[in-house]
């Protein structure tokens, strides 16, 4: 594969890669990035897409803004065309309504593979779906001009795109409880304070960061960088003595390997 071929682009959603870095482009700043179903189908496609090249995903939003949320369009009584509305997923079974939440999610779930590390580059608004696209990512770094917002619930809804686990294990779950239940705007310093955010820098150096910070996870092995992510994104989950144990079964494997012994 040549530097900066383009993998898919389709939906308000390219893919791009780099050798062992890609990078996913959000390309409707007309609409500031907002969310619909095609353009989650295009996020999952990309997912699969990779080549097994990539180390490194970095999540961006053409224009002023990372993703101000679900299209608008939603809301309405016909919604998207082509797509069941509001109304239609209310009115079908238990079975079908989870079935089509369980296939939005997947747009936001890949993210935190193992075998890649994704970082989301985050300018202005990042507003319901966008923030919780946002969270989907391993890492965040954000312009100063960052807004983040939890708008679900102000609309009679939850946060449903897989957001609610990351922005808990984040910023606790007092603080997580009442940035969704009053809906306010998080802005950079906040957001850099309680975790949610990496690094804050210069709207203007936003990419040029994320360029860095994506250099900078390359230095490492491989194969030592998902062994590291498996072992911490477990650690929350295990015991002391458990993540213990881990610890020493991963860095086993480790040694054999650097050594030269496989099983």
């Amino acid at each position: 594969m040549t530097s900066l071929d383009s993998v898919l682009d389709k939906d308000g959603v390219r893919l791009t890669v780099d050798d062992a870095v890609a990078t996913v482009t959000l390309t409707n700043p007309a609409k500031r990035n907002a969310q619909s179903p095609a353009l989650w189908r295009a996020l999952t496609e990309a997912g699969r897409a990779l080549p097994g090249t990539v180390r490194v995903v970095v999540l961006r939003g053409e224009g002023k803004s990372f993703s101000a949320g679900l299209d608008r369009q939603a809301f309405t009584p016909e919604g998207f065309e082509g797509e069941p509305s509001f109304f239609d997923m209310a009115r079908g079974t238990d079975a079908e309504l989870d079935a089509t939440i369980a296939e939005y999610q997947e747009a936001f779930t890949w993210w935190r593979r193992n075998d890649i590390v994704s970082v989301a580059a985050v300018q202005g608004h990042a507003i319901g779906a966008g923030f919780q696209l946002a969270l989907a990512c391993d890492l965040r770094i954000v312009a100063q001009d960052v807004q983040f917002a939890m708008r679900e619930t102000s609309l009679g809804l939850v946060p449903d795109l897989t957001g609610t686990h990351p922005l808990v294990h984040l910023v606790g779950y007092a603080r997580a409880l009442e940035i969704c239940a009053t809906g306010r705007f998080v802005h950079a310093e906040e957001a850099e304070r309680t975790g949610l955010a990496n690094l804050v820098v210069p709207v203007g150096e936003l990419d040029a960061a994320a360029r860095d910070l994506a250099a900078a996870l390359l230095a490492a092995p491989r194969d030592a960088v998902v062994e590291t992510k498996t072992l911490l994104g477990g650690a929350v989950s295990r015991g002391y003595e458990e993540q213990r144990a881990a610890e020493r079964a991963a860095q086993g494997r480790r040694l054999r390997d650097l050594a030269g012994i496989t099983d």
